[in-house]
């Protein structure tokens, strides 16, 4: 029996805290990514690279604050980044390909780490681990995964920190499918999403189409 089409619940709008991201450094580095002929070394720099690109677009409403410094010429009042409270959460395993991108624009970001499984018969997840910096609820919580499928592990990592008292999320995934981000935006409409590329579906098994093939497996050169 052929597969439903799915049809998108949603508008993908910044209306809809739904961010497609459309620089075309970002676009020309996923297509190398899903070239089979890509090596270990060169993808796991790629997925550093576009982590690094989605975080200098989802982290520009940080807040600022002046502050008083003094330059070779006079002293003057210039803005830096208010609190500096902020956490990087990868989804374990493939979320920390993103990590180093991020934290390379944000050095002083705490990280936490959640860990998911994917059941292989239901494509459930299901979680092994859990932590979280503290005080998680002060904290502008970006939430990383280079693959956004059924949105399973997403939404419940969100849950996971929401639970924990994190309040302001972002999740940030280099390719989604309308299945996956709609299933987030539904749980968790207050969540911020980037989408480096809305791929076109999900395959009977749950594995994003044309998609990249396993990203945890091409980061960490396993099989």
């Amino acid at each position: 029996m052929a597969k439903t089409k799915y049809t998108p619940q949603y508008e993908y709008t910044p209306e809809n805290n739904i961010f497609i991201q459309t620089h075309p450094l970002i676009q020309h580095k996923i297509s190398l990514l899903r070239d089979i002929n890509t090596g270990t070394n060169e993808f796991r720099k790629l997925v550093s690279e576009i982590g690094m690109l989605m975080g200098f677009e989802a982290l520009s409403d940080l807040p600022l604050e002046d502050v008083q410094i003094t330059t070779p010429i006079e002293t003057c009042m210039t803005p830096m980044i208010a609190g500096r409270k902020l956490a990087v959460v990868p989804i374990l395993r493939a979320g920390l390909g993103m990590v180093d991108g991020i934290t390379a624009l944000t050095p002083t970001a705490k990280i936490g780490h959640i860990g998911m499984y994917r059941d292989e018969v239901t494509h459930e997840p299901h979680e092994y681990f859990c932590k979280l910096p503290k005080p998680i609820e002060e904290r502008t919580i970006v939430l990383v995964d280079p693959m956004c499928a059924t949105g399973g592990s997403a939404s419940d990592a969100i849950t996971l920190i929401k639970n924990r008292g994190g309040r302001k999320i972002k999740f940030l995934c280099i390719i989604g499918v309308p299945e996956g981000i709609d299933r987030v935006h539904k749980d968790h409409p207050d969540v911020q999403i980037y989408v480096g590329h809305m791929d076109r579906e999900l395959n009977e098994n749950a594995y994003i189409c044309p998609g990249l093939g396993d990203a945890g497996d091409r980061i960490f050169g396993t099989k």
